[in-house]
């Protein structure tokens, strides 16, 4: 875009002016420490950082224009005059990203994939991404880039991609629409409906309700990917009125482990469905199964093509039974897209683990580490220590588990259910962090476990000192939180 194009999209005064209007930005960045030649510097108000204090060091780095919501000072006005460098006054600077990245998004050509869900969001944006990518070039969000900032910063790197991948995360009502009017979606996927933020919003159909809104916002010709085993899945359809709408309404299961029912009715014998069957965990917890399709359309590459019914075997790197679901999201959208079948199961089997999302590692004193540290709500958590269960161990199971946040007046129930999948789980021992985890601890008690194999801890600290102490060579340790309770410090103890 040139500095003319994002000046009107903006709708930005320009306090200085550039050499030229018609001059080329190429990129865009919000921190000061990742400025490169030609890019437009958006300089965002923090709780302890202003960024208009680095307005003049973005230009001497090479910036060819800034946005800003004020008077940055006479030094860096004086820099810009100097270097023939933008500064554009917008009243919010996250707003104003927002209508540059909308007005991007009307140049582009290649699809846009908006992707939510209370859980699996960035495992199923990974897989949907690495498929895609085997086949055509792909723009995905970075790493958990989800928010007001994060939709723009990914359609804004997208320049000839051919599929654009936007995770988008939620916090109320309203907010996932806001950014599909910025991303303006062809295609939708909800993973599913959880309890993640239900402090805000107040029950798991006011969540439906918000996630169905990545549906609400598909065009004509567009492509709902539902999950079938979802108990909301017809409530997320209903919400986001696909009934009635030329939408294609694609469904997916990783987990009934059988043919879908929809699929012997004669109503539904035509619905597209992509689901696993033969569902089989290995001793590193990585699934294999059977991929089924049943007349899954190629929308993608248009024309009359046949649509896609078959089946594969296919084998995860990614751990944990609740991957096959997102695998099997993953492979709709590569069917849809134009895709084989055994061209997205041979992606799929070469997607490897994030850090912090049950990546596997080893302490010094090699005992098996498994990093879930990332992010914890108790639909996670069940899955998780379901994996961590199937995972062949010499020694003990010891797991670090701590507060899950969000939860609101839900908070001590969602704990208990927790301390009721720990005491299921097989576990030898239970670390708990956190003043919440207090709850996990004492139902875990309640349902049997031996409470001299239960300790609770202020914070991540104490608890690393226990598991150090105890954890030994042919041990295995799960480590599971909400990231913000920083578990990630025990792992980085362990393996360090």
């Amino acid at each position: 875009m040139t500095v003319a194009q994002i000046e009107a999209a903006a709708e930005a005064k320009a306090l200085a002016a550039p050499c030229s209007a018609e001059e080329l930005i190429s990129g865009v960045t919000w921190d000061s420490r990742t400025v490169t030649p030609g890019c437009l510097y958006v300089a965002l108000e923090g709780e302890r950082v202003d960024g208009h204090d680095f307005v003049a060091a973005a230009i001497a780095d090479g910036a060819r224009a800034v946005l800003a919501t004020h008077d940055p000072g006479e030094a860096a006005v004086r820099a810009a005059n100097d270097a023939g460098v933008a500064i554009l006054l917008v009243d919010d600077c996250t707003r104003a990203l927002a209508r540059i990245a909308k007005e991007w998004r009307f140049m582009q050509e290649g699809l846009v994939i908006a992707l939510t869900g209370s859980s699996g969001k960035t495992s199923s944006k990974n897989l949907v991404r690495d498929v895609l990518a085997a086949r055509m070039r792909v723009v995905a969000t970075q790493a958990n880039q989800n928010n007001e900032l994060g939709v723009p910063n990914t359609l804004l790197a997208a320049d000839d991609a051919q599929a654009i991948v936007v995770e988008m995360g939620m916090r109320g009502l309203g907010q996932i629409a806001e950014l599909c009017d910025v991303a303006r979606p062809d295609w939708g996927l909800v993973t599913n409906v959880g309890e993640s933020h239900i402090e805000l919003l107040g029950s798991r159909e006011n969540i439906a309700r918000a996630k169905s809104e990545v549906f609400q916002a598909l065009p004509d010709g567009g492509v709902a990917f539902v999950n079938a085993a979802d108990e909301y899945a017809d409530a997320l359809m209903g919400f986001g009125r696909l009934d009635g709408r030329d939408v294609t309404v694609v469904r997916f299961d990783g987990f009934s482990n059988e043919r879908p029912a929809l699929l012997d009715d004669p109503a539904g014998a035509d619905a597209p469905f992509v689901w696993a069957t033969e569902v089989e965990l290995d001793e590193q917890g990585r699934p294999s199964f059977t991929l089924n399709a049943s007349n899954v359309p190629r929308v993608g590459i248009g024309g009359t093509a046949p649509a896609v019914t078959g089946q594969v075997e296919c084998k995860l790197e990614l751990r944990g039974l609740h991957n096959v679901s997102n695998a099997c999201s993953a492979a709709a959208v590569g069917l849809v897209a134009g895709m084989e079948l055994r061209e997205c199961a041979d992606a799929l089997a070469s997607v490897q683990p994030e850090a912090g999302r049950q990546q596997i590692l080893h302490a010094a004193n090699g005992a098996l580490v498994v990093d879930d540290s990332y992010n914890a709500n108790p639909d996670s958590m069940r899955v998780s220590l379901a994996t961590f269960s199937a995972i062949e161990v010499k020694g003990r199971r010891v797991a670090v588990l701590g507060d899950m946040l969000e939860l609101g007046d839900f908070a001590r129930e969602c704990h208990e259910r927790v301390g009721a999948y720990a005491a299921e789980a097989g576990l030898d021992r239970l670390l708990c962090v956190g003043e919440l985890s207090t709850s996990i601890a004492a139902e875990a008690a309640r349902r049997g476990m031996d409470p001299a194999a239960i300790t609770c801890h202020a914070d991540a600290a104490a608890a690393l000192a226990e598991v150090r102490e105890l954890l030994e060579p042919d041990d295995a340790v799960l480590v599971k939180a909400s990231h913000s309770i920083g578990l990630q410090a025990v792992v980085e103890g362990l393996v360090a």
